[in-house]
């Protein structure tokens, strides 16, 4: 079978990875993350952000390397980079990708039967051993920010729906709403900017005397993401905020009759 016939879809390549590199609990994939297909992350931490393509090409190193460069070339990011192609299709570029310190990944189907055979090549960067011809240490000053929750979207897709620090947010105050209405203290409690949510243009609330309720063109949250919704929601104890009633000011009949 060729390489071709083996991946039709980044995608389906980036599930045949994310499948052979998470055995064994070490490694735990975070699609579409980061700005990454796919953020790698070890259990002590260390970070490697994967791009995918069919084939390697100018395009997916332009992805792979930051967007911002700076004395510190990537102030922000993983610990690693790497590119993730099918088996044979690494071509020419590879000694390009050594010298910006791009680790080359290449993968393919897993063969039944056979022990010896290497799902995807180079080995990922383990705690005792780390092989620099294979993997360049960037130093980031920082790591990429990791959500809560895996995210319940496939990896190398078009137009990805992602899981940000932002949605999770979103996907709380959703589930609040499926209870009561919610005011300024809920958003403050969870850190989330009222402003786009409370403009009566956008419909996504309704102000009621008790609190905003869901308006006409409130996003779907639990569509796009479903399994996500369902783990923020069985967390509930840990982040839900306490209902506090709304302030609001007297009308004006009210006032005249409190003087």
């Amino acid at each position: 079978m060729s390489d071709k016939a083996q991946f039709e879809k980044e995608a389906d390549l980036c599930s045949a990875f994310i499948e052979a590199a998470t055995k064994g609990g070490t490694w735990k994939a975070y699609p579409e993350t980061a700005g990454f297909d796919i953020l790698l992350v070890r259990n002590d931490g260390v970070q490697i952000g994967v791009e995918a393509k069919l084939a390697l090409n100018a395009k997916v190193l332009a992805q792979i390397l930051p967007g911002h460069i700076n004395y510190s070339y990537a102030s922000t990011g993983p610990d690693y980079r790497a590119v993730l192609v099918p088996a044979g299709k690494d071509g020419a570029l590879r000694s390009v990708c050594a010298a910006l310190g791009i680790t080359v990944i290449t993968c393919r189907h897993e063969q039944p039967g056979d022990r010896w055979y290497r799902i995807y090549g180079p080995e990922l960067p383990n705690t005792r051993y780390v092989d620099s011809s294979d993997w360049h240490e960037w130093a980031p000053m920082k790591r990429c920010d990791v959500p809560d929750y895996v995210p319940d979207v496939s990896a190398g897709v078009a137009s990805p729906v992602s899981l940000s620090a932002w949605k999770v947010k979103a996907i709380k105050l959703a589930i609040i709403l499926e209870e009561r209405p919610v005011t300024r203290a809920d958003f403050k409690a969870l850190q989330l900017s009222p402003t786009r949510w409370t403009d009566p243009y956008t419909g996504w609330l309704r102000k009621t005397d008790e609190g905003y309720v869901p308006g006409p063109h409130m996003p779907d949250f639990k569509a796009q993401h479903p399994r996500n919704y369902e783990e923020i929601k069985a967390d509930r104890d840990r982040w839900m905020p306490g209902a506090i009633p709304m302030v609001t000011r007297p009308k004006q009949g009210q006032q005249e009759a409190l003087l």
